[in-house]
């Protein structure tokens, strides 16, 4: 429990923020203020530019009115009929086939500058990971000699219309080697500083400059509201008066004056409602009643406009409730939502994106084929590597009548009113414009340290611990603590922040750093793992413990609780080496969401939220330490309710039962012990499928990355390999990559060599399940697979409850008949694995494929799904025998 004098401390700091969700939650109305006015003549609401703080940046409201309808959104770039003019002019002179161009979107390491030439290119991008010439390290220059030799061809084409670059670089141009990296949006949040959101959005466009670019894919504007979502760490906050009055700053701060000196295309993301997907699954179902998509999901999206944002990135999830009668589907497909909503009802006149091969997964389309997509809204397809398939297939569905030609040129009349708008159409090469170049704008380390210094939390401070006195002797244990891959996260270098050391981060500094620095070298003792010291020869331990890096959906949490220790249970095992000896242990918690931690509170006299602070870990340790900075100390507040049970993974402000351990808005100061009673450790499970009765739910085995407690292995020659966490394992006989099969890297994709029999499969180290609930429901199982190479010898498909006891079927021809490069959905239903002798109330793999010879294919999405045996293209047990 936290005693009282915490609990006084957090109702003053959240009153406001509670009776804004009151407003969202309930049925009031809300007095049109903030922002909102509504139009004469209708009912419409009209959002324009938001009141401004005493710092003149967008102030962050008390409360936000309750919307009954989408509002019109009063951009501050507004049409320039001169340049309305021109656009006609040139789209006017354009053939079909240089109109499809601009609206194809390739990856880098899919183009050629003489492809953009030949085919009349609009834009490129570079994914997380990507770099010129592959080089992780590459320069700056590398940088700018790309853009330049795409520029270059674009500019020679019969249109002349300059090319732009796209990239994600948001938390600052965090695919760049030696630049600045940012704390991720989360602990900004925490900070409640609109201003700094404005400087940190300007200091990335001047980063993004250096390297050539001209468009970030920024700022994500998510409210989220399950915090097992891997993305969480890319919202700011799950309160929507947060996000809005950000959205507008950060928009405000990258595009600066636009097509001026400096300033870059900007981005909002991901429309609609990708934080608010069932159970925080990434691209999943969000249920929304369209009253929540307007008032929550929809406020950083009114902030971005009305700050003048260019372009809106599609997003993977669906908007679906039956009960409501909601069915939009995949939000790539609807034109509702697309056209109607954001182009219509808001005004917004700027260019749509779609998202990473994000076309293909709408009904009835490929990554390469999509006239749904298009003719919802979609103006700038982003499709990686089929670009060129994709231009084919656009233009010859334009040609049938499929695609109106009028839907062409409203998408390419918007591209080309958003280069005019960036200045791009009169801007000289990307190496002579402003900044290119320049060491100096990808370093913003000052600018950083203080992000990180407002954006920490501080949870707990028991006998005032914090700060340290100056010249205090500490011992620093966890494997954070001189980590920059952990201190940086995911979205930097690398998609997933994974497989860098901070020998890629030459002008960054780890926490372990900081200390050093504000204590003296001399007074620091660093043992990661604190074996083989004694505590308490210090005056205190710093642990630095909490998440290594993830991103999207490998990030996601799925059936899995919050609970921190099983996730990381090494970090209980340092703090219980450390804690009890006599010396206090403030905990330094490194994080992209919340996550029950109660027994590591526990061990803790002082516990401080880090989030994930990027390349300044100086910042840190400037709080830690009394006086080593002129500062106010200890300052952010929660931008996110901090779970009270492992359970709590739907925890907002305004829903029914309301209970956190630390409300939204918590945060000591110094002098505020917030003193934390002994915490329950209790951890019960959240939910298990299994037992008797009938399952109503999928029970997931691999989606995008194993679903806990399943892992996936491969076999041979009786040797069992895990396959690791980057998709990889290899024997001489099998072997595994990862592959896209519906989204990017969310399958396997497994070769039989033809040198020996191999397994793949998916299995519980724990030991059997009780799983007769899904033979009671008609279930199936459930997989998407693509087959590269038909199998030649045979091939069984399986589950198995404890060797020697399984259920085996012979698919050698189920996997023969398939179409070769084509995604399929297979449902195989459990009965016919229980009529081949599988223990339904012992299975320990759920899934497993043997084959004799050579064979490869990819697969994703496996599940067990009730009722899906009754489908119409479900598999018969006798046509797997």
């Amino acid at each position: 429990m936290i005693r009282p004098i915490a609990r006084s401390q957090a109702r003053r700091s959240t009153v406001a923020v509670l009776v804004g969700f009151a407003l969202l939650a309930g049925g009031a109305t809300g007095v049109p203020s903030a922002g909102a006015e509504t139009a004469k003549g209708n009912h419409q609401p009209v959002i324009g530019k938001p009141d401004l703080d005493e710092n003149g940046c967008a102030r962050i409201e008390r409360s936000l009115p309750r919307l009954a309808d989408w509002p019109k959104v009063k951009s501050q770039v507004e049409q320039d009929r001169a340049d309305e003019k021109r656009v006609a002019k040139i789209l006017a002179g354009m053939t079909l086939a240089e109109k499809v161009g601009q609206m194809a979107q390739p990856e880098i390491g899919a183009i050629t500058p003489a492809e953009v030439k030949q085919y009349g290119i609009g834009s490129v991008l570079n994914g997380g990971g990507s770099w010129p010439g592959g080089d992780k390290h590459a320069s700056a220059k590398a940088w700018l000699d790309l853009a330049d030799s795409y520029w270059t061809a674009s500019v020679s084409t019969r249109t002349k219309i300059p090319v732009i670059w796209g990239i994600d670089a948001v938390h600052g141009n965090n695919n760049v080697y030696g630049a600045t990296i940012f704390p991720h949006n989360i602990g900004l949040g925490a900070a409640q500083n609109p201003c700094l959101i404005r400087d940190i959005g300007s200091a990335t466009a001047a980063q993004v400059r250096a390297t050539g670019q001209d468009w970030a894919f920024a700022p994500s504007v998510a409210v989220v509201r399950d915090d097992r979502w891997g993305r969480t760490y890319e919202g700011y906050s799950e309160d929507p008066r947060i996000t809005r009055a950000y959205a507008y700053e950060a928009v405000k701060g990258l595009q600066g004056q636009l097509g001026n000196r400096g300033g870059i295309i900007g981005t909002a993301k991901h429309f609609l409602g990708d934080g608010g997907t069932l159970k925080g699954q990434d691209q999943g179902i969000n249920p929304s009643a369209e009253a929540q998509m307007i008032n929550i999901h929809g406020q950083g999206y009114y902030g971005a406009l009305a700050a003048g944002a260019q372009t809106v990135i599609v997003s993977f999830n669906s908007w679906t409730n039956a009960d409501l009668g909601i069915n939009e589907g995949k939000l790539h497909g609807s034109k509702r939502v697309i056209t109607d909503i954001l182009k219509r009802k808001m005004g917004f006149d700027g260019v749509v994106v779609s998202d990473w091969n994000a076309i293909g997964q709408v009904a009835g389309c490929t990554a390469s084929s999509c006239a749904r997509a298009i003719n919802a809204g979609i103006d700038v397809v982003m499709v990686p590597f089929a670009w060129k398939a994709l231009i084919a297939n656009t233009i010859a569905q334009v040609r049938s009548g499929e695609i109106p030609m009028s839907r062409i040129d409203d998408a390419v009349t918007r591209i080309l009113r958003v280069k005019l708008r960036a200045g791009v159409f009169d801007a000289q090469k990307p190496s002579a414009r402003a900044l290119a170049g320049s060491a100096r704008a990808l370093q913003a380390k000052e600018l950083a340290r203080r992000a990180v210094r407002e954006s920490q939390v501080l949870l707990k401070n028991n006998n005032k611990v914090l700060p340290l006195a100056r010249g205090s002797r500490v011992l620093v244990v966890g494997k954070s603590a001189d980590s920059l891959q952990n201190q940086t996260g995911g979205w930097t270098l690398t998609w997933q922040g994974t497989d860098n050391t901070n020998a890629d981060f030459p002008n960054g500094t780890t926490i372990l750093g900081g200390l050093k620095e504000v204590l003296g070298a001399a007074n620091v003792t660093f043992s990661e793992t604190a074996d083989g010291v004694d505590p308490s020869a210090y005056d205190a331990v710093i642990a630095v413990i909490g998440e290594t890096p993830y991103a999207e959906f490998l990030g996601d949490l799925g059936r899995r609780s919050l609970e921190a220790h099983k996730l990381y249970p090494g970090d209980l095992a340092v703090l219980d080496k450390v804690s009890g000896k006599g010396t206090p242990v403030v905990t330094v918690y490194v994080t992209g969401r919340p996550l029950w931690v109660n027994k590591e509170l526990n061990r803790s006299d002082a516990f401080v939220v880090a989030w994930l602070p990027g390349t300044e870990g100086g910042g840190v340790a400037d709080l830690l330490v009394r006086g080593s900075h002129k500062s106010a100390g200890y300052t952010g507040k929660l931008s996110y309710s901090w779970p009270k049970t492992a359970c709590q993974t739907l925890l907002n402000p305004g829903d029914a039962g309301y209970d956190p351990l630390f409300p939204l808005g918590y945060g000591l100061r110094y002098g505020q012990t917030g003193w934390v009673g002994t915490l329950d450790e209790t951890a019960p499970a959240c939910g298990p499928i299994g037992g008797g009765g009938t399952a109503t739910e999928d029970l997931k085995i691999y989606d995008r990355m194993d679903v806990a407690p399943y892992k996936s292995f491969i076999n041979s020659a009786d040797t069992d390999t895990e396959i690791g966490a980057d998709g990889e394992a290899a024997h001489a006989e099998i072997n595994v990559v990862p592959s896209d099969v519906t989204a990017q890297r969310d399958g396997l994709k497994v070769t039989w060599t033809g040198n020996g029999q191999g397994v793949i499969f998916m299995q519980d180290p724990a030991g059997g399940r009780d799983l007769r609930s899904h033979l009671n429901a008609d279930s199936a199982l459930v997989f998407d697979t693509i087959i590269h190479q038909p199998p030649v010898a045979r091939t069984v498909i399986g589950a198995q409850c404890l060797f020697p006891c399984f259920g085996e079927l012979t698919a050698t021809s189920m996997f023969q008949n398939l179409p070769v490069g084509t995604r399929t959905t297979i449902k195989i239903p459990i009965a016919c694995f229980a009529a081949a002798s599988l223990d339904m109330e012992n299975v320990n793999m759920p899934f497993f494929i043997l084959a004799e010879g050579a064979f490869s294919a990819s697969f994703a999405n496996i599940r067990w799904v009730p009722k899906a045996a009754q489908d119409a293209d479900a598999q018969t047990c006798a046509s797997l025998t």
